[in-house]
């Protein structure tokens, strides 16, 4: 599968500043995209979204809570950060996390085109 092209279309979303597509076992990034404007250490963001994943998985075990987990969203002054994990049988492992600028950007959209992404996502 050609990651690139579905970063590219991730970085299509507007206000789209950078996706990341990582290893949920690793915590390592496998493909990355950022526009010109703003810059992220997407490796950095890589191995910390995978903790804020562990982290609430292991909270919604503690909980008693068997569901997946669809999308993370951490929204800050100027942007808006989304952890999703690959639905898909073929995806399992892969995280996308996407950064956006708020000010820019729809949130409902958003998820809604990124869902539809990442459902096309194979390992």
């Amino acid at each position: 599968m050609n990651y690139k092209d579905k970063l590219k279309e991730c970085m299509a979303i507007d206000g789209a500043i950078a996706v990341a597509l990582f290893d949920y076992e690793s915590g390592m990034p496998i493909a990355t995209e950022q526009g010109g404007g703003k810059s992220l250490d997407l490796e950095v963001a890589a191995a910390g979204n995978t903790n804020v994943l562990r982290a609430k998985y292991a909270t919604m075990k503690e909980l008693g809570i068997d569901e997946p987990i669809e999308d993370i969203l951490i929204t800050l002054g100027t942007q808006i950060h989304m952890i999703r994990p690959a639905s898909s049988e073929s995806g399992q492992g892969l995280i996308v996390y996407l950064a956006l600028d708020k000010a820019k950007s729809n949130l409902g959209m958003a998820r809604m085109k990124l869902r539809q992404i990442e459902k096309g996502l194979e390992v």
